[in-house]
């Protein structure tokens, strides 16, 4: 067996917002600020704004933080907090892409399947038209290498397809919009 250099992918050197991602939070905070002065006064707009600029800044520091390891001991996942999880070899079935369509072009991202069946997805090691990666099919690639020099052949399967797995992240997205949306309006029409 020869000595491969460890791979490492990091949020900071994938996620850069842009104009368009701030144009875009400052409609919304716009929005919600409207919204909120009218029905709530000004301390429930303070309280709104503060809580959407937390949660905001939040995810961006989390998204940042990310990163992804290949190396001997397997594979290290941190989605921006604590140090992360190393899977070992042994515990990693499969090796694979995901592909996400939607309104917004294709989405890659790939991800690791364990012996227990579940799927995790591999921080900073994604390609979308808003993120391109030129050297997303290199990376995987020398993902998927040191996967199969790591394991033994007989110990790896395609999992099957799963109903939840066609759930797109808009379509997520969308959901978890909306009922956050439906929340919020409760809130404000019991407050009001």
């Amino acid at each position: 067996m020869h000595s491969v250099n460890e791979l490492s992918f990091r949020g900071k050197d994938r996620y850069r917002l842009s104009w368009p991602h701030f144009g875009g939070l400052g409609l919304l905070l716009v929005v919600e600020g409207v919204f909120a002065f009218i029905r709530l006064g000004a301390v429930g707009f303070c309280c709104l704004l503060a809580g959407t600029a937390l949660l905001v800044g939040l995810g961006i520091s989390m998204a940042r933080r990310s990163w992804t390891t290949v190396g001997a001991a397997g594979v290290t996942i941190c989605w921006g907090i604590g140090r992360g999880r190393t899977y070992s070899w042994q515990e990693i079935r499969w090796v694979d892409v995901r592909e996400t369509k939607s309104q917004y072009g294709t989405s890659l991202s790939a991800r690791i399947t364990l012996a227990n069946g579940r799927r995790r997805s591999l921080p900073a090691l994604q390609h979308s038209s808003q993120y391109p990666d030129p050297d997303f099919d290199v990376d995987f690639r020398q993902v998927v290498d040191w996967w199969k020099l790591n394991t033994d052949p007989a110990a790896r399967f395609e999992p099957p397809k799963r109903w939840w797995s066609r759930l797109t992240p808009t379509a997520v997205g969308f959901i978890l919009g909306l009922l956050i949306t439906v929340v919020i309006v409760l809130v404000v029409i019991a407050m009001g």
